[in-house]
């Protein structure tokens, strides 16, 4: 007789007991746990850098708080959520560009949008200039030490966390991404004409590729979190379904890590994604939007990533008890508030639905 192929798995490997049977991730003892081996973990003393959609500010304020050593190397305000002053990365491609920009390697010509009020904006970046400057040479010349800063993030990072968080893009005419299309903010000036364009699997895994290779080059010792941000598009450029097209969107952001995750040791992937949208944490876990993680949902994504990403030593200094399965980070309603007070996201995609069927 054959043996049994599954009698000896760990009990994480059955639904019915790690999933049907789990508590609420947090809840202490028994609960929910997707999180299986990590590669490394983060040291008290590693600088982390984090960019990514509107999810990746989370992760940024969370390290911050838990005394991690949050590296930021633009002066953007002391509760500010980025690395540098990027704003929102939602995908690869913008990713990979941003660090092409930066070393001069690529000359986008959008080089600065002027709004209806006459002020101006980076197109890269169009909500962390305020109000937009007085001129388009005000934005280019605002933008050199920007990237000073982004190629500091780069070299100096010891860990690096990127969320992604979008498959459908737009691309101005020479191929440069862009966070928003120009006509969502009124642009009548400085912009070229926007294509749409949703990313396959395909194009996505060989962005990441290419931008794990180029950082290598200039921080060789570098380590990689990938995640999957669980906050659903706010609304589609494809003609279908908004819901269809964000489990579509979802799925190949999630196949890319996945293959980065197998083919390079130091990549890793932490389950954001997985994590908010289980059905264990279901009940509470968006705002009633539908979209929006709540804040209790964020807690408990971050309550895992403290768990097993921070290193014994930054767990000590957390929680001042041993880490472990017996002392497992509980999300107490405290930290629930705590986390829903820092909540202020900046987000360029709830653009996208402020004067289409999103709107409210």
């Amino acid at each position: 007789m054959q043996p049994h192929p599954y009698r000896h798995l760990p009990p994480r490997q059955f639904w019915r007991g790690a999933v049907a049977g789990a508590l609420p991730s947090g809840a202490g003892p028994g609960d929910f746990d997707p999180v299986s081996q990590v590669p490394f973990q983060i040291a008290p003393d590693d600088a982390v850098a984090a960019a990514g959609s509107c999810f990746a500010q989370h992760i940024a304020r969370n390290l911050a708080a838990a005394g991690c050593h949050f590296l930021q190397t633009e002066e953007a305000g002391p509760d500010s959520p980025f690395s540098a002053g990027f704003g929102n990365i939602y995908t690869p491609r913008q990713l990979v560009q941003l660090m092409h920009r930066a070393y001069g390697l690529l000359r986008p010509r959008d080089e600065a949008w002027r709004k209806p009020d006459g002020r101006w904006v980076d197109p890269f970046r169009p909500q962390l200039l305020g109000e937009g400057l007085e001129s388009a040479e005000a934005v280019v010349a605002a933008r050199q030490g920007h990237f000073a800063a982004v190629r500091a993030m780069f070299e100096q990072c010891d860990v690096f966390i990127f969320t992604l968080g979008l498959t459908e893009a737009w691309l101005a005419e020479d191929g440069a991404a862009l966070p928003v299309p120009p006509g969502v903010l009124g642009v009548g000036e400085g912009a070229s004409t926007a294509r749409f364009h949703n990313f396959g699997l395909d194009e996505l895994h060989a962005d990441l590729e290419r931008f794990l290779a180029d950082l290598c080059l200039v921080n060789p010792e570098v380590r990689i979190i990938l995640t999957v941000s669980p906050v659903a598009l706010a609304a589609t450029h494809e003609d279908r379904h908004v819901l269809v097209s964000n489990t579509l969107s979802k799925a190949r952001l999630r196949l890319a890590a996945e293959v980065m995750r197998e083919r390079h040791g130091r990549v890793c992937y932490f389950p954001s994604y997985e994590i908010v949208t289980s059905p264990v944490n279901a009940a509470d876990a968006f705002e009633p939007d539908m979209r929006a993680v709540s804040g209790a949902a964020v807690a408990r994504v971050m309550a895992l990533f403290n768990r097993h990403m921070l290193s014994a030593t930054a767990e000590r200094s957390l929680h001042d008890a041993p880490p472990g399965p017996e002392a497992p980070p509980v999300v107490t309603e405290a930290m629930r508030a705590e986390y829903e007070a820092r909540v202020k996201i900046i987000c360029d995609e709830d653009l996208l639905a402020a004067e289409g069927g999103g709107a409210p």
